[in-house]
């Protein structure tokens, strides 16, 4: 009996000298594989946003204009971020400060239906912040007269 569990014994090491054996090759082989993982995304840059993160805004109606149509091309070119209307406000709304942040915080206290309204938000800044569409209309009309 005790010459069975010494042949029992003595087999179970040489199992496990194997399997040690065989765990410090596979280690080595995931050392190497983590090494060639590391140096392919080092060559893989992410492709830069060909329009730059836009400016936030604080309220100064000239700036208006240019918010807007800095943040509809960063949304264009980012559209799966970007994927529907609350997505886009709460983009906005993350780039306001001064008096438009204090502006928008009464439509987030009563969560105001327009914070899921694209549309309807630029319509409220428009409205807020002086961007009249009928002047810009007039203006292009006065335009055209001049030209004819």
């Amino acid at each position: 009996m005790v010459d069975e569990l010494v042949l029992l014994l003595h087999a179970l090491l040489v199992r496990h000298r194997a399997l040690s054996i065989e765990n410090s090759q596979l280690m080595e082989q995931l050392r190497l594989l983590v090494c060639e993982r590391a140096t392919l995304l080092r060559q893989v840059r992410p492709p830069s946003c060909p329009v730059p993160f836009p400016e936030t805004f604080n309220g100064e109606s000239s700036r208006l204009p240019e918010f807007i149509v800095q943040t509809a091309s960063y949304m264009l070119v980012n559209e799966n971020r970007f994927c529907n209307d609350a997505m886009k406000v709460a983009f906005l709304i993350s780039l306001l400060t001064g008096e438009a942040e204090e502006w928008v915080v009464p439509y987030i206290e009563m969560d105001s239906p327009i914070l899921g309204d694209y549309r309807a938000f630029l319509d409220e800044m428009k409205q807020c912040f002086g961007w009249d569409d009928d002047e810009d209309d007039d203006d292009d009309d006065d335009y055209e007269e001049d030209d004819y």
